[in-house]
């Protein structure tokens, strides 16, 4: 009796082994493909009229890089995700127009055209803008944004398919 009990558990042990072999490989995968996910690439679902005729009002899925930021690599009319500073649990995509030191002309109301407003972009912030003027919030109304609140860079459009392509 005891010879078989000990058979069944080295048969157990190892069975046991090999499952925490298939699941410690398969949890290492998961790892890497959220590190990539948040901290290299990642794909996005963009959607709305702020970036027209860039993107479309009824959504692109993008290519974001999450490295050149970081190192300071983000440069004029870049296409970026952006941290809301309305609503931090929301991404919105624009395009960079300033950078720190930069002096900024804008229109105050698009619609009248008549009040501009000069702004100085101060050291660690952004200026960014939807390409669609007249439907887009962005540091026209909330001012410029600090750095730290760039999530990525768009890199191309992959779908739809007839506009894949860079986002210039």
């Amino acid at each position: 009796m005891r010879t078989r009990v000990l058979s069944f558990l080295n048969q157990w042990r190892g069975t046991a082994k090999e499952a925490f072999e298939n699941v410690s490989i398969v949890a290492k995968f998961l790892c890497l493909l959220h590190v990539t996910d948040r901290y290299i690439i990642s794909s996005t679902h963009v959607q709305g009229p702020s970036m027209l005729p860039t993107l479309n009002l009824t959504g692109d899925v993008i290519l974001a890089e999450h490295l050149s930021h970081r190192f300071g690599k983000i440069g004029l009319g870049d296409v970026v995700l952006v941290r809301s500073p309305r609503d931090p649990n929301r991404m919105v995509t624009k395009r960079i127009l300033g950078l720190e030191g930069d002096r900024l002309t804008f229109s105050a109301d698009p619609l009248v055209g008549d009040c501009s407003v000069s702004v100085v972009i101060p050291k660690g912030h952004v200026w960014i803008q939807g390409d669609n003027l007249y439907a887009s919030t962005d540091s026209r109304h909330f001012g410029p944004i600090p750095y730290s609140l760039i999530e990525g860079k768009a890199l191309l459009r992959v779908w739809p398919p007839e506009y894949f392509g860079s986002l210039r």
